[in-house]
Formats: structure tokens, C-alpha cells, sequence
């Protein structure tokens, strides 16, 4: 289903209808302040099975990101005890970036493998965040990849339902997305490491 939603006024009745979705194990594609993604509840381990499998990615290890709702939500899935990094989030979130920061003993019960990193989102668009917020907790999150290399992301949700309506339960109209993923930096190591340069311009 396609499902019509306010990025500046996002209707609570449709958000709920996203999270009722979410709670049965369902995968939802939704806008985000960068790309277009597809996720999951974070307990939906089968669906998270499913969306690796999808995306061709290893499946006892899936580099797949979370999105919190805000600062607070990280606490309950990652280690952050550098005030610096700490700091550095505080500065640049909600935006267009993926930190990667060490995870809590949650993260490897949640994937079922010894992960101990987890990359995480807080993006700036209402929808999403609303969406976290109503489930209260994080959902799974993957960018959507357009098989032409020459557009790489599909920015327009129309074509994108045309395209995974057979594997998404629901993809929410949230207008045109943009076409240049998030900046992912690498937080678990000695230095900040920029490990792909997107939308997000870090401020240190």
C-alpha cells in the first residue's frame, strides 16, 4: 500500500497505521533526510532476515543501521562514554549522517551474531522520527538502491511502490527524496574517521 504523509505535519492517525504495520512484522519503505529506505521493527528478527537476504548482505553479519528518535533512545543500545563523541552527535544530529559507535550487549542478542558496533540514524524528517517515536524503539534501516548506476537512488516514492510493492507491505509518500545518501562516520576507533563523504557536512 502507498501511504500519504506530511513531512512538516505528519498525521498521527497514518503514523499509528505505520507503527500497527511495523509491530506485526511488516517492512515499510519511508523517507528519510537523505535517501529513501526500507526497515523494520528492530524485534522483527525474521523480517530482518529478510530484508539482508533482499539486499544480498551477509546474514549472520548485516550491516544495517538503526534510527532513534532522539539522544535519549541511544542510551538503551550503545556504549557512548567519550563526552567528545558524545558531543559530536549532540552537534550534528538530527542530520544527514550514519555514526558508527560501539553497541551494548542489546545489539548482538537483537542480530543473533557478536556484533559490537552498530551504525546509527537520527534523521532530519518528522515522519520517520514519528514513526520511532509512536513504536518506541529503533527500526532497522537500509537505503533503497536503484539498479541503474546512473540514478542510484529513486527519489520519487511513486516509482519506488511501483517498484517494491511486492516486497514492502507499505511505502509512505513523503514527497521527493534526495539522491546522495548520509555521511557515515566511524567513531570506534583512535580518530574520527569520515568512512563515505554524503549529504551531511560534519561539523567537529
Amino acid at each position: 500500500m502507498l501511504i500519504k504523509i506530511y513531512n512538516e505535519n505528519p498525521n498521527q492517525k497514518q503514523i499509528r497505521r505505520v507503527v500497527d504495520l511495523l509491530e506485526q512484522g511488516d517492512i515499510i519503505i519511508y523517507p528519510t533526510d537523505t535517501v529513501y529506505a526500507m526497515g523494520c521493527d528492530i524485534k522483527a528478527t525474521k523480517t530482518i532476515d529478510r530484508i539482508a537476504a533482499f539486499k544480498g548482505l551477509n546474514p549472520k553479519n548485516p550491516e544495517l543501521s538503526l534510527i532513534f528518535h532522539d539522544m535519549s533512545q541511544l542510551s538503551e543500545y550503545t556504549i557512548i562514554r567519550d563526552n567528545n563523541i558524545f558531543k559530536l552527535l549532540k552537534r550534528n544530529l538530527p542530520g544527514p549522517f550514519t555514526f558508527i559507535v560501539p553497541a551494548n550487549s542489546q545489539i548482538p542478542r537483537m542480530f543473533k551474531n557478536k556484533k559490537k558496533t552498530v551504525g546509527i540514524r537520527i534523521p532530519d524528517n518528522n515522519i520517520v522520527l514519528e514513526i520511532v517515536r509512536e513504536l518506541g524503539r529503533p527500526i532497522i534501516t537500509t537505503s533503497i538502491h536503484d539498479p541503474d548506476e546512473l540514478i542510484e537512488y529513486t527519489t520519487d516514492p511513486e516509482l519506488i511502490y511501483e517498484k517494491y510493492s511486492d516486497f514492502a507491505d507499505a511505502v509512505i509518500d513523503g514527497g521527493y527524496g534526495h539522491n546522495e545518501p548520509s555521511t557515515i562516520v566511524d567513531c570506534t576507533g583512535d580518530e574520527i574517521e569520515i568512512v563515505r563523504q554524503g549529504l551531511g557536512i560534519l561539523e567537529l
